[in-house]
């Protein structure tokens, strides 16, 4: 495993993004778009710095109840030539949160759109959600074609059925979890492992060729 990489959003300060590629980070994903029309006002900061910096860039998105077509219209127009991009599926303390259906209808638009399927992130409202449902196998639903983003604050993450295994695991936000918590040039934040090396987090990231999908 390769603890490697970090999330951020409006609430992250940066102080130096050449100490966060010092202190061994490959990755960062930013938070881009919430719903049908916010946009994160330090996603193309945070986008120009990293790249700048020689960093990996990548984007998420808080999915919310409401039309996942528009929120998929967003999240690309935002994420621009991003290639690595996520569905960040949980509990919306602001209103309503994604169904089930909203997401997989999202992640299939977003695969329709690009040629590639996106990350999913979660963690016990995924497991619900499946359980709500009644999802044991990868062929019920769409999301098992996603690569797996574990949120679990534990020694180890316990990966739903549907995935043979979790590509990134988000160990701690900053606080809960084991550590290290922290990282130069941020401080306390939002830390993920990556299942792999160093190389296979490179390829990982620059993803597979996208597949002919329809217009």
């Amino acid at each position: 495993m390769l603890n490697a990489v970090v999330d951020i959003s409006h609430y992250t300060t940066i102080t130096s993004w050449a100490a966060v590629g010092q202190a061994g980070i490959l990755g960062v994903i930013a938070k881009a778009t919430q719903g049908a029309s916010y946009v994160d006002p330090t996603f193309a900061q945070h986008k120009a710095q990293c790249e700048a910096a020689g960093l990996a860039f990548g984007a998420y998105h808080f999915g919310t109840a409401g039309d996942p077509v528009a929120q998929a219209d967003r999240f690309l127009a935002t994420a621009g030539d991003t290639q690595l991009l996520v569905l960040d599926f949980e509990s919306n303390p602001q209103g309503q949160s994604m169904s089930l259906i909203e997401a997989e209808q999202f992640v299939h638009e977003i695969y329709v759109r690009t040629g590639r399927y996106p990350g999913l992130y979660s963690g016990n409202d995924v497991r619900q959600a499946f359980s709500s449902a009644g999802i044991t196998q990868p062929g019920q639903t769409e999301l098992s074609k996603c690569w797996l983003w574990i949120a679990q604050y534990a020694t180890a993450p316990l990966v739903p059925p549907v995935w043979p295994a979790w590509t990134l695991w988000q160990y701690t936000d900053g606080a809960a979890g084991q550590g290290p918590y922290t990282v130069d040039g941020i401080g306390r934040c939002d830390r993920s492992q990556f299942n792999g090396t160093a190389d296979q987090l490179a390829a990982f990231w620059n993803g597979p060729p996208p597949v002919s999908t329809r217009a």
